[in-house]
């Protein structure tokens, strides 16, 4: 909300300073965004005049001018160029060490061709305040030299910016300001009546309301022979200085009174409309072009007003543009209406809409207004653009809006930490236009006044259904005294100073303060840190992808298509942060970084839900090293990345196995799946499919990972104790075994261990050999087996039955034998 200084001492008797009134705001709660100072950049510049202007002797295009510009400066020669200068001409004048902010230079004194220059005659532009022009600037004949430029052109008004809470609708008028700052102690609040205006015929437009639950009560005249056109500059400074354009004094006097009491307003040329009646109802999927140029559809939900020629208002919203007023308008129609603030906020958002007028119906508007605000209007139409009103026309009624708070005045302690005494909590109620209407020693009940929408409104609750009726009832009374009471107490805190408020601490709920992650959560931020250990760079991709990213990587249902996407190349959910991370890929490579590691933790979307993805990429070949050639990323690394990640979630890898089934984005031959058990998925990795890296555009081997967060288990709470440390040196045996080629190696794995899970503590692959020696079909597969005595050092026939059990179960669960 903007304002000016002397547009807010129209309605408020004050000496404060300008430093005052921004720190009174701020301390009621209406915090100060900005303050501009328009003439301060310009208050240097004078008013002037040419009092001579003959040829520069040295110069074809130049002219020497005797200036007077007042006290200082009252005979000074000043060289200018420009075409329009002339003795007798009243311009503005930029005396030595002014800043020409235009131009972004300093005036100095100086010869121009041979001739002395004492300052320079400028332009609008030069000033910053116009468009290009062809000269000087020209002002008035009967102006006074020697006056500042910004005093003379009503430039020194210092503009106001503060900022708005949604409760507030009744700050947005400048005089529900000044009556905020007038409560406060800052000055009087001047008086403000309307003067009826009786109407001398009837009305020829009249109201047909049938949308009483989107507009309860509506209003209008018709005022004719008017004549519209530039309006006068009291007005068009007053718009403009809170960043209204002006149009034509008709359209402006609506736009005074929406920001000076807070009331939109909307004239319709009579001469525009047909039948003699406005219908306020619901649209019917009319088009309807609005006065910003745009055509909009309406719909059954939106409350629109309308003529024998269709839709002439997005109602509370914005006026049409086929009965607006304009230059050629003599006989208008002056609406004034009490809107719903639900049903004008979810129109506006439908059709993209967010105008002055629609801003403070949102909000709330006063609803004993509308008459008074009528009236206003009505007379300045009349003294600014002539013309004769004609009698009211209304439909529907005034909304009961009175009611009705109670305030104990203990509870200014308990709730605001303030202890204001009873009588001067009573006393600024009365101020902010509240009513006594009973009073005791303990409490008091007022009437709350009618542009206070926002206090002792009935709240909505969700009440449980299982809730008996009576029992519900009472608890929502409750509720609404509650509600009324605490809006009383910070109207009080407001006005006391909320920087008066102490500062207290809420008190610990314990000593040791609990977990502030859950255990889901700090397992996510984990697999950060443990991806980020491996080398991967972390990245953050939108949950949104396009259409045909998404098909390739397991489809893209309709149920997860944006209908109002931010992007058009953004209309999917992702199936898998996989699909970013691909994407990023792909722009790395073509900028010349193939060879990275990349990878996010983030959600993945389904039919069946949000589930939460670790996934991570290897691109192009691994670095070289001495003695170390650089090769392509394998498949293995993808593994070993979902393999740690699980291990460090507390998955025991023996307790996984591998299948080939990983989904259709992987290489159908080189990628797996890990599972804990024959249904749990934990994992997939491999390399990704050709195709999929040549429709991204890839040409250089990429391999990834995505483990399903939400799959794994949450560790078990387990009391942890002592490791129990063996005294005795463990042994190592290597083991190789032939089998057949189709054999996983993790099933031989698994018979390892379990061939004595006493003594066997580790088992580790390192070689798998096909060639000569090994028959066709078949591969060698040589493991590690760490045996860990705990009682006592094992003989040599023990460790020969051990690896007799050991050979025996490979035997029996894979059929392999010793090579």
């Amino acid at each position: 909300m903007k304002f000016t200084l002397s547009w807010l001492y129209d309605h408020l008797e004050t000496s404060a300073t300008l430093p005052e009134i921004c720190a009174k705001l701020n301390q009621i709660g209406l915090e100060v965004e900005g303050v501009e100072n328009r003439g301060a950049a310009i208050e240097p510049f004078l008013t002037a005049r040419i009092l001579e202007a003959t040829q520069h002797p040295n110069a074809d295009r130049l002219q020497v001018c005797r200036v007077d510009a007042g006290p200082g400066f009252q005979d000074v020669q000043v060289v200018c160029g420009a075409p329009n200068a002339r003795a007798g001409l009243a311009v503005i004048f930029a005396p030595p060490g002014t800043y020409v902010p235009g131009l972004d230079i300093t005036i100095k004194a100086g010869k121009i061709r041979g001739e002395a220059s004492g300052g320079m005659l400028c332009s609008l532009r030069e000033l910053g305040l116009g468009e290009e022009s062809n000269g000087i600037a020209e002002l008035p004949d009967d102006t006074l030299p020697g006056q500042s430029y910004a005093d003379f052109a009503g430039l020194d008004d210092v503009v106001i910016e503060i900022a708005i809470t949604p409760n507030r609708g009744d700050a947005l008028s400048v005089r529900g300001i000044a009556r905020d700052l007038a409560a406060a102690g800052l000055g009087t609040l001047r008086p403000w009546l309307a003067e009826t205006v009786d109407g001398t015929f009837a009305s020829p437009i009249v109201w047909e309301n049938t949308y009483t639950e989107a507009c309860p009560w509506v209003l209008g005249r018709t005022i004719r022979d008017v004549k519209n056109g530039p309006s006068p500059e009291w007005l068009r400074r007053k718009l403009e200085s809170v960043g209204l354009r002006s149009i034509s004094t008709l359209v402006d006097i609506t736009n005074y009174f929406c920001f000076d009491l807070g009331r939109p307003l909307h004239v319709f040329d009579v001469k525009k409309l047909s039948g003699g009646r406005l219908i306020v109802c619901r649209g019917e999927g009319e088009t309807f072009r609005a006065l910003d140029g745009q055509d909009y559809i309406v719909t059954p939900d939106d409350c629109v007003i309308t003529d024998a020629n269709g839709v002439q208002s997005l109602a509370g919203i914005m006026g049409g543009e086929a009965s607006g007023a304009d230059d050629a308008t003599t006989d208008v129609f002056v609406e004034c209406a009490l809107f719903d603030a639900v049903s004008i906020a979810l129109s506006a958002r439908r059709v993209g809409i967010s105008s002055d007028s629609s801003y403070r119906f949102e909000r709330g508007v006063d609803p004993a207004l509308p008459v008074a605000a009528l009236e206003a209007a009505t007379r300045l139409i009349i003294d600014l653009c002539g013309g004769e009103a004609s009698e009211v026309v209304s439909a529907g009624a005034q909304p009961e809006w009175q009611r009705d708070a109670s305030l104990r005045f203990k509870r200014m302690q308990d709730l605001g930490g303030l202890d204001v005494p009873a009588q001067e909590s009573v006393s600024l109620l009365e101020k902010l236009g509240f009513e006594v209407r009973d009073q005791t020693d303990d409490a008091v009940r007022v009437s709350v006044p009618s542009w206070r929408n926002d206090i002792a409104q009935k709240p909505v609750l969700a009440q449980g259904a299982d809730i008996a009726p009576d029992a519900a009832a009472k608890a929502a009374e409750g509720v609404s005294q509650i509600e009324a009471e605490s809006d009383l107490v910070e109207e009080i805190l407001r006005l006391k100073g909320l920087d008066r408020v102490p500062a207290v601490p809420l008190p610990p709920i314990s000593v040791v303060p609990g977990t502030a992650l859950t255990p889901r959560q700090a397992r996510a931020a984990r697999a950060r840190r443990i991806l980020a250990a491996r080398g991967l760079v972390e990245t953050v991709g939108f949950s949104f992808v396009s259409h045909e990213e998404a098909l390739r990587f397991g489809g893209a249902p309709d149920s997860l298509r944006l209908l109002n996407p931010i992007a058009s190349d953004l209309d999917q959910m992702r199936p898998t942060p996989m699909v970013n991370l691909v994407s990023a890929a792909q722009r790395n490579s073509a900028r010349g970084w193939a060879d990275i590691g990349l990878f996010e933790v983030g959600p993945a979307f389904s039919e069946n839900g949000q589930q939460l993805v670790a996934a991570g990429v290897r691109v192009g070949h691994t670095p070289r090293y001495p003695g170390q050639e650089s090769g392509a990323v394998s498949l293995w690394a993808a593994k070993a990345d979902a393999l740690e990640l699980l291990t460090q979630l507390g998955i025991a890898p023996e307790a996984l196995s591998t299948t080939t089934d990983a989904p259709s984005w992987y290489h159908p031959g080189r990628s797996g799946v890990l599972r804990q058990g024959p249904k749990n998925i934990l994992a997939y990795f491999g390399e990704l499919h050709p195709s999929l890296l040549q429709a991204e555009g890839i040409d250089v081997p990429v391999v990834g990972f995505e483990v399903l967060m939400d799959a794994v288990a949450d560790p078990k709470r387990r009391k942890k104790s002592a490791p129990k440390l063996s005294a005795f040196q463990p042994v190592r045996r290597d083991f190789a075994f032939v089998v057949e080629r189709d054999v996983p190696a993790e099933n031989l794995l698994r018979a390892v261990r379990g061939a004595d899970r006493t003594l066997v503590t580790n088992v580790s692959l390192f070689d798998v050999y096909e060639g000569p020696h090994v028959p066709e079909g078949y591969r060698s597969i040589g493991v590690e087996v760490t045996l860990q005595p705990v009682e006592k050092s094992l003989t040599d026939a023990e460790l020969e039955a051990v690896s007799e059990r050991i050979v025996a179960a490979v035997a029996k669960t894979t059929g392999a034998t010793l090579r």
